[in-house]
């Protein structure tokens, strides 16, 4: 009997590992979720209408995208926004220099890091401050174990920054743009994903997703299919030297900029071949003050409040139309919905267009963003480029010998709604999207790795027949 019950539990074990190791990839990406601060699945309700009120709109906590790491030994979790436009990971916002209830909560939600509590943090020599658009940190240099949050991934000895004091800061940063001897001179998150092993190449993926959905993927070293329509199109990285500010970003020329209103009457604006970057850690997208002042008057807005930003109704949200940004081989349609920010405050619902002008700096923020889906491709120095719809999920991996022009997304073309939300304008111009679909494809080109739904389904099968067995060995077992 005792032979029976050992041959048995060895049965168990061994269904077990192999159900396990149906599961285990051996690829060379890892994907991270990428939450809007107004998920309340995973941010509780932080806001209240009085503390809105009080703090200029650009300053506001609901309007940025967070990705949660796990850092030190044993793991502290942190929030930090991601952020194609800076370099350096940082956390420990000073939550007492804000202003806003709202914001001081939302800060404390975001999570804290103590060296101390690690046993495998270092401190480095050296201090430095970061300087935002808006808000600053200094911060001192540490080294520790950084774990990706939902994956078995784990970063061994990363430099990054603890902040000793903040400026209208709610949030730690992860700068994922240009690291090692190109901005600064240690490896950053995005040098150390490839020289660890996890990635082959320094490139990732970005789906912001809609206003709606409120999440989207960053995935490192991988992309998926099932995020985009088309065929990704592949624009080269000006080169810092030969951009506007002299700085390494993710800098792309943009050919042309349109309106699609409802009528469907398209509307050329001019004098809008331009060099503009693309930022996440923006929310909205900073465009030439006399083109700005186009766009805004089509929208019904004559001018900027006290603040610098651009009064809408917010009637616009119900109307079909889009916003065009065209690049060589693609164009992104944006529908009006995100284009238009909704402010809740004391006095009901404010909207605001998500354009700013400025003559200083161009760039493409989240209102723009969540409507593209970009291949930031450090490696070959290229941003590819292609609608984003969200039509399931098939994720490849990126090699070097990955054909990235041959990549075609899973997704139909968008239809009368948008893929990424509806959109309108209570003027003579409109919006359009495209219409979710929940369909699967797969990708054009077959990736060196990467879980389609259909691997996936596969798996779920395979582990349902091991464990199916189980049961059927442990009847068995009782009937001797």
């Amino acid at each position: 009997m005792a032979a029976q019950l050992i041959l048995f539990l060895h049965l168990i074990i061994g269904a077990y590992c192999h159900a396990s190791t149906l599961e285990r990839r051996n690829d060379h990406y890892v994907k991270l979720p990428v939450v809007h601060s107004t998920n309340k699945k995973v941010f509780s309700d932080f806001g209240d209408k009085r503390a809105i009120t009080t703090v200029p709109l650009a300053n506001r906590s609901d309007v940025a995208y967070y990705a949660q790491l796990d850092i030190g030994t044993p793991a502290q979790q942190v929030f930090v926004q991601l952020d194609t436009g800076s370099f350096e990971l940082w956390v420990n916002p000073d939550c007492s220099d804000l202003q806003g209830s709202a914001d001081v909560r939302f800060c404390r939600a975001v999570g804290h890091y103590e060296p101390s509590s690690s046993s495998s943090a270092t401190q480095v020599a050296g201090t430095k401050t970061l300087r935002y658009g808006i808000g600053s940190a200094q911060i001192q240099y540490v080294k520790d174990d950084i774990g990706l949050t939902g994956t078995n991934s784990k970063l061994k000895g990363v430099q990054f920054g603890v902040a000793i004091d903040t400026v209208d800061e709610f949030a730690g940063i992860l700068g994922i743009g240009h690291g090692l001897n190109v901005t600064i001179r240690y490896k950053n998150f995005i040098d150390e994903l490839e020289a660890q092993g996890v990635t082959e190449t320094k490139a990732f993926s970005l789906a912001l997703g809609s206003k709606d959905e409120q999440e989207g993927v960053v995935i490192f070293g991988g992309l998926d299919t099932g995020k985009f329509t088309g065929t990704l199109q592949t624009l080269p990285i000006i080169p810092a030297q030969e951009s506007p500010d002299g700085v390494p970003r993710y800098w792309v020329n943009m050919t042309s900029l349109s309106l699609t209103p409802p009528s469907g009457q398209t509307k050329q604006y001019e004098n809008t071949t331009m060099t503009v970057f693309l930022d996440s850690g923006a929310t909205l997208t900073l465009l030439p003050t006399q083109l700005a002042n186009s766009i805004a008057a089509d929208f019904g807005a004559d001018a900027t409040d006290s603040n610098g930003f651009y009064p809408v109704d917010c009637s616009l949200n119900d109307l079909q139309g889009s916003l065009d940004f065209a690049f060589d081989g693609v164009t992104i349609k944006v529908p009006y919905n995100e284009l238009v920010r909704e402010l809740q405050t004391g006095f009901g619902t404010q909207c605001f267009l998500g354009i700013s002008p400025s003559d200083d700096f161009l760039l493409l923020g989240d209102t723009m963003l969540r409507s593209a889906y970009a291949v930031f491709d450090q490696t070959n120095n290229a941003i590819h480029l292609a609608q984003y719809v969200n039509c399931g999920t098939n994720e490849m991996e990126i090699t070097p010998q990955t054909n990235m022009t041959a990549i075609k997304g899973d997704c139909p073309a968008p239809a009368t709604k948008n893929a990424a939300s509806t959109s309108g304008v209570p003027t003579a111009t409109g919006g359009s999207g495209g219409a979710k679909t929940t369909a699967t494809g797969s990708s054009a080109t077959s990736g060196a790795g990467g879980s389609t739904a259909a691997d996936s389904s596969s798996h779920q099968k395979h582990i349902e027949w091991w464990i199916g067995l189980t049961v059927a060995m442990f009847w068995a077992y009782l009937a001797m």
